[in-house]
Order: C-alpha cells, then structure tokens, then sequence
C-alpha cells in the first residue's frame, strides 16, 4: 500500500529530475590535446588491473594530473559522459524497447572511441537503464573492453527509505541489474526529507563493503555537500563528486557559489542536462515545440527574446568551427570545469555530443555566451524543481541549484 501511494512521487522524479580532477585550461588549448587525454588514459587503463593512471606522460598536456579524476579506487573519468537516463524511461523520453539496438550503436560507439562512461540510476526506466548497460557491457568482445566501461549509478533517497542498509540493498540491487560487478561510482541521486546522514553512512558502508569504487552525491547544495563531505572523512572516505544540473540555461551553481565549493573541496563536478533538455541543440524554435512536458517549458523559453539571442550567439560560433549547436553548450560545460554527460538515444547524436572534444572555445567566445546567456529567463529555477530544501530533523539545508 506504501508504494502504491507513493508511485505518484516516483512519477514526479522519473518525469523532471533535473528538468538529469579539475578540467585544466590546457584542454582546450587544442583538439589533438583533448583526443591524446582519451586515447593516453586507455592506454593506462588497458595495462592495469583496475581502472587507474599511474605517471603517464598526456601528449599535449602541461599537467595531466589536473586532467583526470583520481577517485580512492584510482577510478578515472574522461572529461565527457553519456547519460543513460532515456535508456527505459517512456514517461518523459517516449522510450520503446524496439530501439534497443540504437542504444547499444550508442553504447559501442563510445566505447570505441575510449568514452565509454555512462551514468544511470535506478528510477530510470524503474531499473531497465541498468539493465540494459549491464547486458550491453556483459556483450563486450574482450576483458579489455568490459574493463574499459565504466558506470555510474544512483540511489533514490524515497520516503520510505530511512536507513543506511536501505542503500546498500539498494546498490545491491542496482549491481545485479549491472551484471554483478562492483559499480564504479554509486551517488545520492538526491536529497532526502530525513534520514540523510543515514545515506551517507549506507554510501560509506558500501564502498567498504567493497560494492562501489566511489562515492558521490547528486543535487546537493553548498551546505549539504559540506555535512557530507565532513561526514564521509570522518571515515576516510573521499566524497568524490557532485552531480548537478548545470547549462547556459541553468546558471544557478556559477551564481551561488556551488562549483566554488566543489572545486574547494577537491569534489568533481558532473553537469546533467547540459543541453538543457534538448533546447540547446538548435533543434527546436517558435514553431517547432518538443513533445510532453517539455512543451510547456519552451512556450516560456520562446517568449524570451533573449533565449533567441542565445541561440543565434551559438549559431554563429558553432558555424565558425564547423561544429553542432550543442557541441558549443558542450564546451561551455567543459571550459567551467565540469564532465557533462549529455543523454544520446542514436548514434547520430552521440558523434555529435562526443565530438565536441574535437574543438575549444576561445575566450572571447566564452565571454559571448555568458553574456547571452545571463539574460535567458523562462527556463526551469530552482524553487521549481521538486527537492527538498531542508532536513526536517536537523534542520540542515540540502538543496540550493
């Protein structure tokens, strides 16, 4: 009877969550440096027995050690994703299980080109997200390959979920979806009206259970993070990143100090939706509305001159290098210090997104697109998005962007 009543909760999240080291400045110095990063690191990767890089030397990189993520386990993360929240979800996304072959071109695809990271949870698709990278990984040719995939995946903070052993059942679970073997990087996937510093103890317990490699959070806020954060070294473990929402349309966390916080607490910063549910990839104008919720979203965003503005700034800068529309919000996301993982559901939009490693924006062409985008209005705030501001037990504040 619980969950039934609460279905229209996991509704909510399922339909509008997001509404889902240090990159260097030498990254984008040049294409070829970017391309070395991806192909050097593999290298690495394909030597070792955990997925770790040692003093490799980065052609074309001045400090290779600020270009990498180095979690406990000496995980490390490309400086681009892929989310994998449209693999299973047919509420917000339309998914139809006769597309499965897409998903897995999407899935080699990526990891051919040595960016085969993925970020899941297991609200998406109720589980079928999962699913479907475990079997895809479970078809990889060679150990070599399937060592090279690398998951990161979700705990849902539910109301009814009020222990630090409701996680690691929960990591359990997703681990079986997965294939059976330890997730790379298990993540809060949100705040939590209570019980909060029981899901840091069960983030905790499962790493030291030896099920996850690394631990983070997601839409956490500065004060959050830093509870957490302190929490989790009491026990020696390291909070290693913080997934939050984050685009030229959603500005919140350059704002309100959040990545400042993230980059003071050596914590990696993943920015979900940062093509902004599509709105960003130049796809859709005045008279081409997406489809469901999404809809309602651009009726506000077009009645905004300034949004057009936007558009015709990356219009203009994306022509200049012979580059997609969204490889500029890609880019942006990039040159702030943050690994996008934009969602790709065909192989046509996961060249485009991973292509963006290809090319850099300058810093006048930064500097445009800040500019632009600071006067958008009409795309989602943070008073609108569904999670908790604070823990009613201890008062802390959770949520800010």
């Amino acid at each position: 009877m619980l969950i039934a009543k609460a279905r229209p909760s996991l509704f909510l999240f399922a339909s509008i969550l997001v509404v889902d080291p240090h990159l260097c400045s030498s990254l984008s110095q040049s294409p070829r440096s970017r391309r070395d990063f991806v192909v050097d690191s593999v290298s690495s990767i394909a030597t070792a027995s955990t997925l770790s890089v040692t003093t490799a030397s980065y052609a074309g990189l001045s400090n290779a050690s600020d270009d990498i993520i180095s979690t406990p386990k000496q995980l490390t993360l490309p400086p681009i994703g892929v989310g994998a929240w449209a693999w299973g979800d047919s509420v917000f996304w339309g998914y139809d299980q006769k597309n499965d072959d897409e998903l897995k071109e999407v899935f080699d695809y990526a990891l051919k080109n040595n960016l085969s990271f993925f970020d899941t949870a297991e609200l998406y698709g109720f589980g079928r997200s999962e699913q479907l990278l475990g079997k895809f990984r479970a078809q990889c040719q060679t150990k070599e390959e399937e060592d090279r995939v690398i998951i990161a995946s979700k705990f849902a903070a539910l109301p009814w979920r009020t222990k630090s052993d409701d996680v690691v059942k929960a990591c359990k679970a997703s681990m079986k979806r997965l294939g059976g073997k330890p997730i790379d990087l298990y993540q809060i996937h949100f705040p939590g009206s209570w019980s909060n510093e029981e899901y840091w103890d069960g983030i905790a317990d499962a790493y030291e259970q030896g099920l996850v490699n690394a631990v983070g959070v997601s839409n956490y806020g500065v004060d959050a993070l830093r509870a957490c954060h302190a929490e989790l070294s009491r026990r020696g473990i390291k909070l290693a990143t913080n997934q939050i929402q984050m685009s030229l349309l959603y500005r919140w966390p350059l704002e309100n100090g959040l990545l400042d916080v993230c980059k003071e607490l050596d914590v990696k910063v993943l920015s979900y939706s940062p093509l902004a549910l599509g709105f960003l990839t130049g796809k859709y104008n005045k008279s081409n509305y997406p489809s469901g919720p999404r809809s309602k979203i651009a009726e506000q965003l077009f009645k905004d001159d300034s949004f057009e503005q936007l558009l015709m700034t990356m219009n203009e800068i994306s022509t200049k290098h012979e580059a997609s529309v969204s490889q500029v919000a890609l880019n942006w996301a990039i040159s702030k210090g943050t690994i996008p993982i934009p969602g790709a559901r065909n192989l046509k939009q996961v060249k485009q997104n991973l292509s963006c490693l290809d090319w850099s924006l300058s810093e006048d062409e930064m500097k445009s697109l800040d500019q632009a985008s600071s006067k958008v209005t009409g795309f989602i705030t943070p008073d609108k998005n569904p999670f908790p501001r604070k823990d009613v037990n201890t008062g802390l504040k959770m949520y800010d962007s």
